[in-house]
């Protein structure tokens, strides 16, 4: 997974936080990438609980001072394995800031354990995860809290637009990523595409079209999603790694939720346009969709045309 070099990991003192943060530094290590570790903080401004409270002579400064050393402290053994690591404290809107940063230095990988809201079935994934899945430019990786050390198996989720007559290039880039880390891990890849045929529910016994002539035009169309599959995987270097392609007939969330929980997946790859609407690929909702109901991590990757609503300047602290 080469095309890493610049790595954001979010340490924000989560549960799971030390564990995604030595998955970043292994994969940091890996591809010869600069690390950097934040803590993103929201500290009351002043206008609420006056300057004595959190101005810079009282309580404010001094905490961000607590945070920073002890990024400081936490890096240290990762700078004793050669690893380019550097840490900062982050002060604001905390999505809004990890999106700036992602923005001002270039990051091409956000790592963060998921934040969860309690009560919900499954983990529902908390704004702060939700923010940066729909409007980072760059790809998110949200980490479950159990995530172990060593995945089993990884799902890659593709689309199959071919309107240009070739493989889309978030396709392509969803399945380089995912076989990367499965040599990575040494462990299973699955490749998913859930498919539909319009009209294949109609009632055929008031129609003209015969359940002989229904079931044909499925298969035909069927035919033609394998076809798609075959030709996007015929660019990838899919060498030395144990992998299955999937083609179910079904709605596209249900099919990837249904896989997730049967096969026990550690790490869904899907590709999203957040929720700028881009035809081809999956929208926000769908993504969102997906990790509602399934116990996993996720690695979600933007077209290359996407653009973050989020500006450097906006709602500032």
């Amino acid at each position: 997974m080469e095309r890493f070099k610049n790595i954001l990991v979010l340490y924000d003192r989560k549960l799971g936080d030390e564990a995604a943060l030595d998955r970043a530094t292994i994969l940091a290590k890996l591809n010869s990438a600069k690390l950097t570790v934040v803590d993103a903080i929201e500290l009351p401004t002043n206008a609420l609980f006056g300057s004595s409270a959190w101005g810079v002579a009282g309580g404010r400064q001094p905490f961000i001072d607590e945070r920073q050393s002890h990024l400081d402290r936490l890096i240290h053994s990762i700078k004793q394995s050669d690893v380019d690591v550097c840490a900062s404290v982050l002060v604001g809107k905390s999505f809004l800031e990890v999106i700036r940063a992602v923005v001002r230095e270039r990051y091409d990988l956000v790592m963060m354990t998921a934040d969860t809201l309690q009560g919900f079935r499954h983990c529902a994934l908390g704004p702060m995860s939700l923010n940066l899945l729909r409007k980072c430019p760059c790809p998110v990786w949200v980490m479950q809290q159990k995530t172990g050390r060593r995945f089993q198996r990884i799902l890659a989720a593709v689309d199959l637009d071919q309107s240009k007559g070739s493989p889309s290039a978030i396709d392509v880039k969803v399945v380089e990523l995912a076989s990367s880390l499965a040599r990575i891990e040494q462990c299973r890849l699955d490749v998913l595409h859930a498919w539909n045929f319009s009209g294949s529910d109609l009632d055929t016994s008031r129609s003209e079209i015969t359940s002989n002539i229904m079931n044909q035009l499925i298969e035909r169309n069927k035919a033609v999603h394998e076809e798609r599959m075959t030709t996007l995987l015929e660019t990838i270097d899919l060498k030395s790694i144990d992998f299955g392609v999937y083609l179910p007939k079904g709605d596209l969330i249900r099919e990837i939720q249904d896989f997730a929980v049967e096969k026990k997946v550690d790490l869904i790859v899907m590709g999203t346009a957040g929720r700028c609407g881009l035809s081809g690929i999956f929208n926000g909702n769908s993504v969102e969709y997906v990790v509602s109901d399934v116990d996993c991590s996720i690695l979600t990757v933007k077209p290359d045309q996407f653009v973050s609503p989020v500006e450097l300047n906006e709602y500032a602290m």
